[in-house]
C-alpha cells in the first residue's frame, strides 16, 4: 500500500465502455452508494432489475434514500415497494440491535469479553442511524476459550448453534474454523459467534487477542461498546468482502466510506496488512472501490490485475455469486495473495483440513477421526471436477 499517486493500474484505461458501465441499472445503484452521497438523476430503468439487484447487494436503505429525491421520476408502485422493504429493513435492524444489547449482557454477565463489529455496529459508526444499513445478522467477536460457555448463555436466550458436534469435532473445528451460527425464532442464522476473522485455511492469520488488545469504544444507540479499532476494522471489512468473492455493493461502500475517515492511520494499516500478507486484498478492495465512486483510496496493484478487476466488476453489475466450493474461486483467492508461502499454505490447509461437511458427509470412529484429512482431500478434488 502508498498514496493514491502511486497507483501503477492506468485508471484513465476504465473510460472504455465495459458492460458494468452500460448497465443502467447497477449504475443506479453505485450512485445510491457512493460515499459522497450526491443526488442522483433517475432514468429509465427496469425497476424489477433495480429492485432484485439493490436486495442482492444489501442496498435497500440507501436506494430508498434515493429514490425520495426523485418521486415525480419514478413509478408510484416501484416507490411504495421500496419504501415497504426499507420499513422492512428498520425493523429487522432495530430488533437486531435489541438483540445485540441484550446477547452482550447475557456475554457479560459470565466474564466474557464480546466485541460486535458489523451490523447495528458498523450501521451507526459509519452512516450515524442503526437502519442505514441492510444486515440480517450479529457479528460477535469473541476469545476460542470463551466459546462453550457463550453457547450455554445464547441457548439461555432461546438461540440454537446450527450444527451440533461431537466434543472431538468441536475441538477440532476450535482451531480450524471461525464462527457458530445460531438460529433463533426470527429465522436462520441470526447470529454469528466467531473467535476468529476467517477460518484457518485462508492462511490470514489476525490474531484475535491482538483485535482485542486494540479495541476502541463506540457508541450505539446511546450504549458504549468495545469494538475493533479503525485501522483493524477497515482491514477486517476488505477480508470479509475478499472471502465472499466482493460480489456485493455494500461491503465495498463501507470500505469507502470508512476510508473516508480522517482518523485512520494509513501507515499502520500498511504495516499490518503487509505483515498478514494481505496487502494486496486491501489494494483490489480499494481499486474496486476507485473504479466505482472515484474514491482517492491508496491502492498499488501491477497491471497483470486489471482482468481480475474488470470481472469482478462484471458479477457486481451482473449480481451473481461465487460458488465458494469452486476452482474459479479458489483461484481467485489465490490471485489475491502476494506472498508464494501464503499461496502454499493456502493450499496446504484448504486439501487437508477437515471441517463440518466432512464430519457430516461421513460418520468414522473415534479412532479413525484423523482420517477426516483424507476424507477432505477426496471431496474437495471432487468439487473441483465438478465446478472447474
Amino acid at each position: 500500500m502508498s498514496s493514491a499517486a502511486s497507483l501503477r493500474i492506468d485508471v484513465e484505461a476504465d473510460d472504455r465502455v465495459a458492460g458494468y458501465e452500460t448497465n443502467p441499472e447497477f449504475q443506479l445503484l453505485v450512485a445510491c452508494t457512493s460515499p459522497s452521497r450526491t443526488q442522483y438523476v433517475v432514468g429509465p430503468v427496469n425497476w424489477n432489475s433495480v429492485l432484485q439487484l439493490a436486495q442482492h447487494h444489501g442496498v435497500i436503505s440507501q436506494l430508498s434514500d434515493t429514490l425520495e429525491y426523485s418521486v415525480a421520476q419514478i413509478p408510484s408502485t416501484v416507490i411504495e415497494k421500496v419504501r415497504n422493504e426499507n420499513r422492512n429493513n428498520t425493523r429487522q435492524a432495530l430488533w437486531l440491535t435489541r438483540e445485540m444489547f441484550r446477547i452482550l449482557g447475557q456475554l457479560t454477565a459470565r466474564n466474557i469479553d464480546a466485541m460486535p463489529y458489523k451490523g447495528p455496529v458498523l450501521a451507526e459508526m459509519l452512516y450515524g442511524n442503526v437502519a442505514a444499513r441492510q444486515f440480517n445478522d450479529i457479528d460477535i467477536l469473541i476469545r476460542a476459550r470463551d466459546v462453550p460457555v457463550a453457547i450455554a448463555a445464547l441457548h439461555e436466550l432461546g438461540y440454537e448453534p446450527g450444527v451440533e458436534l461431537t466434543p472431538r469435532q468441536e475441538r477440532a473445528y476450535l482451531r480450524s474454523g471461525y464462527e457458530y451460527t445460531f438460529d433463533g425464532e426470527r429465522g436462520r442464522n441470526l447470529v454469528e459467534l466467531q473467535w476468529n476473522v476467517l477460518p484457518r485455511f485462508y492462511s490470514v492469520d489476525l490474531k484475535t487477542e491482538d483485535l482485542f488488545e486494540r479495541a476502541q469504544t463506540q457508541t450505539v444507540s446511546g450504549q458504549k461498546i468495545r469494538s475493533l479499532s479503525l485501522e483493524d476494522l477497515l482491514i477486517v471489512l476488505c477480508l470479509h468482502a475478499a472471502k465472499h468473492g466482493w460480489v456485493q455493493l455494500s461491503w465495498l461502500s463501507d470500505v469507502a466510506t470508512l476510508a473516508g475517515s480522517e482518523t485512520i492511520d494509513w501507515d499502520t494499516v500498511g504495516k499490518r496488512s503487509a505483515a498478514l500478507g494481505v496487502g494486496r486484498i486491501l489494494d483490489l478492495t480499494f481499486a474496486l472501490c476507485h473504479r466505482l465512486w472515484r474514491t482517492p483510496l491508496p491502492c498499488v496493484l501491477p497491471l497483470e490485475c486489471e482482468p481480475i478487476l474488470r470481472h469482478q466488476l462484471e458479477l457486481l453489475a451482473q449480481g451473481e455469486e461465487y460458488n465458494t466450493d469452486s476452482l474459479p474461486y479458489f483461484r481467485r483467492m489465490l490471485q489475491a495473495r502476494e506472498r508464494r508461502s501464503d499461496r502454499a499454505r493456502f493450499l496446504w490447509r484448504l486439501a487437508t483440513t477437515p471441517s463440518l461437511g466432512e464430519w457430516s458427509a461421513i460418520r468414522l470412529p473415534s479412532p479413525l477421526f484423523p482420517l477426516y484429512g483424507a476424507v477432505r482431500a477426496v471431496r474437495l478434488a471432487k468439487r473441483m471436477v465438478t465446478t472447474r
